[in-house]
């Protein structure tokens, strides 16, 4: 018989092994989302810089399949963290429109940004829900979100003409290569 020390401490060992499951599924969610988005945004970005006429109809198609497939991921990956809520949830299309919504209304009504404040904007932005879903969710999305805020910002002030071709690399690579880190974690 184990007394009540020994039952609270094996208690306390599998809450920490529950806890340390459900992140990793959650990390392994996430790298599925940060590689798809990593993807749309690397080719928006090159789209951007290569052929500027046509950003104004690449960046809607980026945001159009990058929620698809999102929603594709959440209903097609098997995880036990879905299990009590795999039903499609409205509330994710209200997010997303919701985000997308108070976005143009800052850069559209509010802010009239151009097309290289809309290229700083959109990564800063999404950015600033990432790193604060980092605070509970892990340090992964807080370093990922930081670092791809920061080099937006450097390249904001910094890169000349080149600017869409840096946030490719910066916002699009940055994504893929934080999708794949936390695949490793």
């Amino acid at each position: 018989m184990i007394d009540s020390k020994e039952a609270s401490a094996a208690l306390a060992d599998i809450d920490d092994i529950v806890q340390r499951v459900k992140q990793s599924q959650l990390y392994e969610l996430a790298s599925l989302a940060a590689l798809w988005w990593g993807v749309l945004v690397f080719a928006g970005n090159l789209v951007t810089w290569a052929w500027p006429f046509y950003a104004r109809y690449a960046w809607p198609a980026v945001d159009i399949l990058g929620v698809g497939g999102l929603i594709a991921i959440r209903l097609l990956t098997p995880s036990q963290v879905q299990t009590q809520t795999r039903a499609f949830d409205v509330r994710i299309v209200l997010v997303f429109a919701l985000f997308f919504a108070f976005g143009n209304i800052c850069t559209d009504v509010l802010g009239h940004f151009g097309p290289r404040e809309l290229g700083a904007f959109w990564p800063i932005y999404f950015m600033l829900f990432y790193t604060l879903a980092g605070l509970w969710f892990g340090y992964a999305f807080v370093a990922i979100g930081l670092g791809i805020i920061a080099l937006t910002l450097i390249g904001f002030f910094y890169i000349g003409a080149a600017f869409p071709l840096w946030m490719a690399f910066v916002n699009g690579g940055g994504l893929i290569l934080g999708g794949l880190w936390m695949r490793r974690i």
